[in-house]
């Protein structure tokens, strides 16, 4: 009797929403900051072949290696790195992958870690309450939920969850602990919020914040978002897929801020800030999935992209083209490395 294993799909979204923003040209070199199952990795080295160039970053091992198969096809147009995209810069810099025409983020679990029995990510299986992107992170789901205080545990699964019972889920979790895997959590908040009969599962949230906490998602996101805009080009592509509020909060008021010349406050008589800006927006209005694709892909039903192009005026160019070229942290035996500053002086100036 032959035994058929399942395999878990990866549905990339908005994909060719995300290609239509970051405005994939071949030759061009794209960063995918976050691989997952490598399905925007490759709709990206399909669009800009011949001659583009990819680097793909992703914090979970796992990933990596499925989007190097998948990717194999593609041979040496793409260079993948385990890593968290908050060192964005510092891998730009070490593999000496820059300038960029496009830095994509798709900030959402991938429908392999989702499906993933070890991981923890999801309620609807037994699992350990790990929750971590990397094994080489120290902080797990567990630690927080069976060693927090009460108060600090009801804080975090309010901010990071936007859940309004947060205090009498923590106060509940705090009573039964320990709590030894996801199930035996999910169910702690059905007993506080109840079984619905429809809509989101009861503990969506308070697994949100948990997975929010453990791989300190906002924080890497801020971090990262600021580095990409040193990153890319002239006229370089900022896209940004979010998948709840506070991300898409965080992404909305970034790219929102780095699209004006000042930044001081309203009732400020004159501008003391100095602050230039470095992005112009590609879509004022939020993107979301098609009604098509949220019934082919019911994950991708909260998806929001956003994007914004990057300016850039003469002096900060030459400043950016020097610091490249005198930087110690460029190592000049890796990966594709462009060792001329006429090169790099083209790749910004460029038409």
């Amino acid at each position: 009797m032959s035994v058929t294993m399942s395999v878990p799909v990866h549905f990339p979204v908005l994909v060719e929403e995300a290609i239509k923003a970051l405005d994939v040209q071949p030759g061009g070199r794209y960063i995918d900051c976050t691989l997952g199952g490598g399905g925007h990795a490759a709709a990206i080295l399909e669009r800009s072949s011949p001659g583009g160039q990819l680097l793909g970053i992703d914090a979970d091992p796992e990933a990596v290696q499925t989007a190097r198969e998948r990717l194999e096809a593609y041979g040496d147009s793409s260079l993948l790195v385990n890593d968290n995209f908050v060192n964005l810069q510092a891998i730009g810099y070490r593999h000496d992958f820059l300038p960029v025409h496009g830095i994509l983020f798709d900030l959402g679990l991938s429908s392999l870690q989702l499906d993933s029995v070890s991981r923890g990510f999801s309620f609807q299986r037994k699992a350990p309450l790990d929750m971590r992107f990397s094994p080489d992170q120290t902080l797990t789901a567990d630690d927080i939920v069976n060693t927090y205080p009460e108060s600090e545990l009801a804080d975090l699964i309010r901010n990071y969850g936007e859940e309004g019972r947060s205090r009498r889920i923590a106060r509940k979790i705090v009573q039964e602990r320990p709590v030894k895997n996801t199930l035996e959590l999910a169910r702690l908040v059905e007993q506080v919020i109840g079984i619905r009969k429809k809509g989101i599962h009861p503990a969506t949230k308070t697994f949100q914040a948990l997975r929010i906490a453990v791989n300190q998602e906002l924080e890497c996101l801020e971090l990262a978002l600021k580095q990409a805009v040193d990153l890319l080009g002239f006229e370089g592509r900022l896209v940004v897929i979010s998948y709840h509020s506070l991300e898409d909060r965080i992404v909305k008021q970034f790219m929102q801020r780095e699209s004006r010349d000042c930044i001081c406050p309203p009732e400020a008589p004159t501008c003391v800030c100095g602050h230039k800006a470095s992005l112009r927006l590609i879509n004022k209005k939020v993107i979301t999935p098609s009604a098509v694709e949220v019934q082919v892909n019911p994950r991708s039903r909260s998806a929001r992209l956003r994007a914004a192009e990057r300016i850039i005026n003469e002096d900060e160019q030459y400043r950016v083209i020097e610091g490249l070229c005198s930087s110690t942290e460029v190592n000049a035996n890796v990966w594709r490395r462009p060792t001329l500053l006429n090169k790099i002086r083209q790749a910004y100036l460029a038409a």
